[in-house]
């Protein structure tokens, strides 16, 4: 449970760290190459990293965690929900296979399980609103039958949506009026099987959606002109977020609930506002709040939380925005993306994955001799971009002062490097060409990647897997033979 009850009445020792086992990140795997489990896990023990928030409950990532002594958080994915919340024999399948056989044949430490995700989002359209709460009760029943339901709790990760103020400030808190009876019906089975209220905010969607929003307001740097909420100064929209939701959780009588933050974050690319250094100084920000003890004005004390995210996603979808795929504080391959000092090490600085096997030294780019008014071109482009990863290119974006050469050439390469250099993936017809010269600009933070090596477990290959699968190279050539 988070340690943000007001009657605990524990004191937590700490330096950089808060109450609880310490800084909690969240690993997302939607990524179309993604770092072998062992290395990521590797990644997350030398960074001091204690609490992991996982969307799934995949096996071979909780097998990897096994032992590691790491405080772990399974999730069950919305499309799920009907499933487990309409048959206790369901739901006790997937704890027994998803959480009782890595505790006691693996070691791992899990503590919570995630019931969905966001599932009374507005754009879900109520999708999920009369399931979500017999899927809580059916793994908390399940749980318990299982013998581990005091030391795994269930929770349902929330967008901070589903609360409202009625005033602008914290104090006219309470939970959105279209979704109250149901709220409050997990707000109380919450409470009464002892388990934490999880909430997700994102200042930098607030900066996102509204060009109005005080970019300082978004930060902790003390800079903005505080909001008083009769005599309480908030300084900035994280407390001011939180305590709106303390307030909701008052005035129906649950004052006292943990709050775990499930998803607090700030990207760096894909939108003028996401950016290396908003987000270092964002980030940073928040660690010097949170390991400072204070907690916000209406809950003092040690806050949980978990950042989002650790590494970057390749394959989210971008419905929300370009940003979607830039959420982590290291890229796709486990390399820093800027300084943070999570008080987990002793140097003081993020250790970057070790061992990362890469394809070769190769790029696919727009040929010197194709012109920018070849037929072929458009549709190249949009090809490529469509199925890989051109959220870097735009205003404001790290790739955003290329010429136009540069940015069909980032689209080349972007689809060549996700189909891992098969030279059919560079076949775009009469204006693309493979080269050993590195198109990466000398100046700014743009980079023309190279993809990581395939990682195959369930293929049979445990490690790193260079092989060209050739039923992706026929696919490749059919395809890309139809924008001929």
């Amino acid at each position: 449970m988070g340690c943000t009850r007001l009657n605990t009445g524990i004191l937590c020792l700490f330096t950089m760290l808060w109450c609880g086992n310490g800084i909690g990140v969240n690993w997302g795997t939607q990524a179309s190459h993604p770092l072998p489990p062992d290395t990521v896990v590797r990644m997350l023990r030398e960074n001091g990293i204690q609490k992991v928030k996982l969307f799934d409950a995949d096996y071979s990532i909780l097998k990897a965690l096994g032992k590691t002594g790491i405080e772990v958080m399974v999730g069950i994915p919305n499309d799920m929900l009907a499933s487990v919340g309409g048959s206790m024999k369901a739901a006790e399948k997937w704890v027994a296979k998803n959480v009782s056989e890595h505790i006691s044949s693996n070691n791992v430490n899990i503590r919570y399980v995630a019931v969905g995700n966001e599932p009374f989002l507005e754009t879900y359209n109520g999708s999920y609103l009369q399931i979500t709460l017999p899927a809580l009760n059916n793994i908390q029943s399940a749980l318990i039958k299982a013998g581990i339901g005091s030391q795994v709790k269930v929770t349902v990760p929330l967008n901070a949506d589903v609360y409202a103020s009625s005033n602008g400030y914290p104090s006219g808190g309470d939970f959105r009026p279209d979704i109250s009876d149901p709220m409050l019906k997990i707000v109380k089975f919450l409470n009464d099987v002892n388990s934490p209220f999880t909430v997700n905010i994102y200042p930098f969607i607030s900066l996102y959606i509204d060009s109005n929003f005080p970019v300082e307001y978004a930060f902790f740097d003390g800079n903005a002109s505080p909001l008083n909420d009769g005599g309480t100064s908030y300084y900035n929209m994280f407390d001011a977020n939180l305590d709106t939701l303390t307030h909701a959780l008052q005035k129906n009588g649950f004052g006292n609930l943990s709050i775990i933050v499930g998803e607090i974050g700030w990207p760096t690319d894909g939108d003028r506002n996401a950016n290396i250094e908003y987000a270092r100084r964002f980030n940073q920000g928040l660690m010097t709040h949170i390991s400072g003890g204070k907690g916000t004005p209406l809950r003092p004390g040690p806050i949980d939380a978990y950042l989002f995210s650790l590494i970057d996603e390749d394959e989210k979808s971008i419905d929300p925005g370009n940003f979607e795929r830039h959420w982590g504080i290291f890229y796709y391959d486990g390399q820093v993306k800027y300084p943070l000092n999570l008080g987990t090490t002793n140097s003081g600085a993020l250790v970057p994955a070790k061992d990362v096997h890469y394809l070769g030294k190769k790029w696919c780019v727009m040929k010197p001799t194709a012109r920018l008014d070849d037929p072929q071109v458009q549709p190249s482009v949009s090809y490529a971009c469509g199925l890989a990863d051109c959220t870097s290119l735009g205003y404001g974006t790290s790739c955003g002062n290329l010429d136009a050469r540069g940015n069909i050439s980032y689209a080349f390469n972007s689809y060549f490097q996700k189909n891992n250099q098969l030279e059919v993936a560079c076949k775009f017809p009469n204006v693309s060409m493979i080269t050993e010269t590195d198109p990466t600009p000398a100046v700014g933070n743009c980079k023309f990647p190279i993809m990581i090596q395939p990682y195959h477990e369930s293929a049979g290959c445990r490690f790193w897997c260079g092989q060209k699968p050739l039923a992706l190279v026929s696919v490749l050539v059919i395809i890309l033979l139809t924008i001929l």
